[in-house]
């Protein structure tokens, strides 16, 4: 289908907030519409959608994208109230799990992450991101992989946040090496790296593939801590992965990424190494 015929994103069944406030924004459209006493086939040629994606947008069934609303505020005179509902909606496009982990990044004023098989999520770029979950199997439908990719760069608004919470990063090397995607996906993404490393805030660090002792082969590791002096982790290795906030389990996750930092190579070594790795790309 074309994108005229692809106004927007499925609503996931189980997401209650995601659908109701879909529903809500239907509603208003269609309310608008038969206000002004506009067909809906009429209103599907204005704005350049089928009839159908109109129908469907209105019984809450299709989230809208941003145009789509700009297109029927000025179609329908609306004088940006119906424009004005993107904040939501554009939060709603976004998987419900990715809505809450963003939720929990945005609280955290230090965050700990080593990912021993990609690119960190927080790292990765849109190109890097699509290739990961075009490689899924079962294949993902290009909707789910689209609303996926925005998920990602919905939370790179982290590194944009004033203050700044502390971010370190452990990258294995293979997960650098390996050109998922393709040669310019990956240089892309090593270009990328260098760049978000100069960040004050940040600290990427490279565990190298020639080590000995790696405290990381049971697993990624996540902790978010938070002004209040909580906390919360995961690690496949822990609480069979689910996320933890008790004192103990806490421990024994920072203490592993504590000496997986030390094993690793320092940060100005891991940006030297990285530099390497592009220019060999």
């Amino acid at each position: 289908m074309s994108e005229e015929e692809e106004p927007g994103w499925e609503v996931e069944p189980d997401d209650e907030w995601g659908v109701a406030v879909i529903a809500t924004v239907g509603r208003q459209l269609r309310l608008r519409r038969e206000a002004v006493a506009l067909r809906a086939a009429d209103f599907a040629r204005a704005v350049g959608y089928s009839e159908d994606m109109v129908y469907k947008v209105e019984s809450g069934k299709r989230i809208p994208r941003p145009e789509y609303l700009d297109k029927a505020d000025k179609v329908l005179d609306a004088g940006g109230l119906l424009a004005a509902m993107k904040e939501d909606v554009e939060k709603v496009r976004y998987p419900k799990k990715v809505r809450a982990l963003a939720e929990l990044e945005s609280k955290a004023v230090e965050l700990q992450l080593y990912d021993p098989l990609n690119i960190h999520g927080l790292l990765q770029t849109p190109e890097y991101a699509r290739a990961l979950l075009q490689m899924r199997r079962p294949a993902y439908t290009d909707d789910v992989v689209e609303r996926g990719v925005g998920g990602h760069i919905a939370r790179k608004v982290l590194f944009e946040r004033d203050p700044a919470p502390e971010i370190s990063f452990v990258q294995d090397e293979w997960s650098l090496r390996r050109p998922l995607g393709g040669r310019k996906v990956l240089r892309q993404q090593l270009e990328h790296l260098l760049e978000v490393g100069q960040l004050r805030n940040v600290e990427i660090q490279v565990m190298p593939m020639d080590r000995e002792e790696h405290a990381g082969v049971a697993g990624g590791i996540e902790v978010l801590k938070f002004a209040d002096g909580s906390a919360v982790g995961r690690s496949p290795a822990v609480a069979n992965g689910r996320r933890v906030e008790d004192p103990k389990h806490l421990r024994i996750l920072e203490l592993r990424y504590g000496i997986i930092r030390a094993q690793a190579l320092t940060p100005r070594e891991s940006t030297t190494f990285i530099e390497h790795l592009l220019g060999a790309t």
